[in-house]
């Protein structure tokens, strides 16, 4: 049961997308004027394509499949940052020596107040892994309180099949969803 809560967790992850906000300050009159300074880069995004992700937690693995677009990819970056302040009140994406580290605390009501710290490292062109620690609390399935650790392998297989589209995941068994069209149901 707590695999499957860590694939709700995984898939709440890709879901969770809203680009970073802050950071940016107004240009005063004397920097307007100034030649504008390069942006600064944000988290590197995954190349579009078939990608398939292997998720190992408490001793049980798991692979599925997400085909990616670059829309898609940037509504839904491995960076759990689309639910936004009013589900998570801290959702920090910070460059390290060789990645990146996260940081977010998030409540998802009746599915519990989650604090997550992790990294994440590779190149997002043909492979990365993000290593993550999330604490549940407040839940009221009981089996997902408590703290669970994970490592989330992905490795780029290509450009996505015929049978798949953007935002379609393949999960253990077959099951394949769209993190597009849940996506759009959370926004209604």
């Amino acid at each position: 049961m707590r695999m499957a809560f860590g694939i709700v967790i995984a898939v709440g992850l890709g879901l969770a997308a809203c680009q970073p906000s802050g950071g940016e300050k107004a240009a005063s009159a004397e920097t307007a004027a100034a030649p504008a300074a390069a942006t600064p880069v944000g988290p590197p995004r995954r190349k579009p394509g078939l990608w398939t992700q292997t998720m190992s937690t408490e001793g049980m693995t798991q692979s599925s499949k997400i085909c990616l677009d670059e829309a898609t990819e940037a509504k839904m970056t491995i960076w759990g940052q689309q639910m936004g302040d009013e589900i998570c009140a801290k959702n920090a994406v910070t460059p390290t020596a060789g990645g990146w580290k996260i940081d977010s605390e998030c409540d998802f009501g009746e599915m519990g107040k989650n604090v997550t710290t992790g990294t994440v490292t590779g190149d997002f062109s043909s492979r990365y892994v993000m290593k993550a620690t999330t604490t549940t609390t407040g839940a009221t399935m009981a089996q997902a309180n408590g703290t669970q650790s994970m490592e989330l392998t992905a490795t780029w297989e290509g450009a996505c099949p015929a049978d798949m589209k953007p935002g379609d995941m393949t999960l253990p068994g077959g099951m394949k969803m769209n993190l597009n069209d849940i996506a759009a149901m959370k926004s209604r």
